[in-house]
């Protein structure tokens, strides 16, 4: 019983110790999101079914959200004209891969895990959104 209460005491400690990080996260994740214009976004976009995808995967990486803020944000792309293979693919990482989080999913993850998993979610982005896209086509 005493390795228990030890446990959720370390436990307990140890997320007291990562507040501070996640609210700095947090508020460094609104301000980039709301600093940074929509129109901007479709200024990067070139049209390459190749390259549109890499694009989207790369911005949607660097900036991060969430995912009820991401069917907004969807429409918007696609009224302004992006491919929904662009649109997918920066959704998807917009959502899992996220650099800006990287401090402090490292430092309560591992460094290791945390590299490894942006990474890995960075590939499936750009996976997810061919194979969505061509599912989609294909109904």
């Amino acid at each position: 019983m005493n390795r228990l209460i030890d446990s959720v005491k370390k436990a307990f400690k140890s997320l007291l110790n990562s507040v501070p990080v996640l609210v700095g996260v947090i508020l460094l994740v609104s301000l980039v999101s709301s600093i940074i214009p929509k129109s901007l976004y479709t200024s990067l976009f070139t049209g390459n079914i190749i390259l549109d995808p890499f694009i989207g995967a790369i911005i949607g990486s660097i900036l991060a959200g969430n995912p009820i803020t991401s069917y907004i944000l969807g429409g918007e792309f696609l009224l302004q004209g992006i491919s929904m293979l662009a649109i997918t693919s920066f959704l998807v990482s917009w959502v899992t891969v996220g650099l800006v989080q990287m401090p402090a999913e490292s430092m309560l993850l591992g460094k290791k895990f945390a590299v490894t998993r942006n990474i890995t979610a960075f590939f499936f982005a750009i996976i997810v959104a061919v194979l969505t896209v061509i599912g989609v086509n294909l109904l």
